[in-house]
């Protein structure tokens, strides 16, 4: 298949980490990318040694099973030939093969690193435009500003830089922005995707990561990666209110498991949820709605940062509570939608969807149809990138 402006080439990690929600985030890149006349590329040209198990939680060398596992998803779509994966230097090319795969960075019109997970080699510089999406804003700003050379060489590798940090550069927001220019994105969806009024609605749900180790010093101030330290806040939520509250999430420790039970938290393996896109899109369109808590470092330094996995939530028709990043700002909040800082604004959100609850769907989708919907976002995306 070919298209009217070209192939474009994007980067991610879906098949180094084969959950759902990856694969979603990425996909509706792809999608939206097509429909706008682009012949899209989904690559992974990593340095990694190994990939994530999701069985195992741990990483393994073979990444065999994670490409059995993703490349039926991206055939589904229309992509069954249009992926590559090559997991070190050197290494073989599955997907489209290594004499494809060179002659597509220099045909391509423009790499879109999304997550910027990838660093990017001399054989990627051939791609004319080189774009930077940073999906976890506050990292990057801080190393630059911290005097980080090796932060700002990467950087300078790009033509743009864009961030889901929507608040960055406005006065309420605490990262720094040094001497680069970054441009506000969200996260695309391709509306088509989500169902409406599907399942039985009746448990507000997220999926997350429960703990991380990692952490941010800025100015003496020590930011936290770990969602842990922000469910803390809202331990007693369940015990407030008589709809139920479900965590899919892995939770090793039993004592920890044990104080969110007591609490009334109903607690869902995240591996039966995200191992299967199917399942991981019947798990959000059969839930009541969203009920998470953000990243330390987004919500103190106010990054206006909104997460993708909540962006399929609102196109499912879904309400979403969660925690305030400072995406007010940019974002409608009140009615499908809602900002949190504490116990006391949590309830109160509750209690107004529960109030009208149908109101709450259909404005739910009507704002993803607004803000997200994947044409939209990555068509301006691309125009200010000057592949318009």
């Amino acid at each position: 298949m070919t298209t009217a402006k070209g192939p474009i080439v994007v980067f991610g990690f879906l098949f180094c980490y084969p959950l759902a929600g990856v694969t979603y985030q990425f996909l509706h890149y792809l999608l939206a990318l097509r429909r706008l006349g682009w012949d899209p590329y989904y690559v992974e040209d990593t340095e990694r040694w190994g990939v994530y198990d999701p069985e195992r939680n741990d990483a393994v060398p073979d990444p065999g099973p994670n490409l059995a596992r993703v490349a039926p998803v991206l055939a589904a779509h229309g992509f069954g030939d249009r992926w590559a994966f090559r997991l070190q230097p050197g290494a073989d090319v599955s997907g489209i093969g290594h004499t494809r795969l060179s002659a597509l960075y220099r045909e391509a019109a423009g790499l879109l690193n999304v997550t910027g997970t990838h660093a990017l080699r001399e054989e990627h510089l051939v791609c004319r435009r080189r774009i930077y999406v940073e999906s976890d804003p506050a990292d990057m700003q801080i190393a630059v500003a911290e005097g980080d050379r090796e932060t700002l060489r990467t950087l300078r590798l790009y033509d743009t830089l864009f961030t889901f940090g929507e608040n960055l550069g406005r006065p309420d927001c605490g990262v720094p922005m040094a001497d680069l220019t970054w441009l506000p994105t969200r996260q695309p969806v391709a509306l088509d995707l989500w169902r409406e009024g599907r399942g039985r609605a009746d448990t507000y749900t997220t999926i997350a990561t429960w703990r991380s180790a990692k952490k941010v010093v800025y100015r003496n101030d020590t930011y936290y990666w770990s969602k842990d330290r922000e469910f803390e806040k809202v331990l007693e939520l369940p015990r407030r209110r008589r709809v139920p509250f479900e965590l899919a999430t892995h939770i090793d420790d039993a004592a920890t498991r044990r104080r969110l039970t007591e609490r009334g938290w109903r607690l869902r393996d995240p591996v039966v949820v995200s191992g299967d896109v199917e399942r991981y899109r019947a798990y959000i369109e059969g839930s009541r709605g969203e009920f998470t808590v953000a990243k330390d470092q987004y919500t103190r330094l106010r990054t206006g940062w909104f997460s993708d996995r909540s962006a399929c939530y609102l196109a499912a028709g879904r309400p979403v509570i969660t925690q305030d990043t400072g995406f007010g700002n940019v974002l409608p909040t009140g009615k499908g939608l809602f900002a949190f800082r504490d116990l006391d604004g949590a309830l109160a959100a509750v209690d107004a969807i529960e109030s009208d609850y149908k109101g709450h769907c259909r404005a739910a989708r009507e704002l993803a149809a607004e803000y997200f919907d994947a044409d939209r976002v990555v068509g301006s995306l691309l125009e200010r990138a000057g592949l318009g």
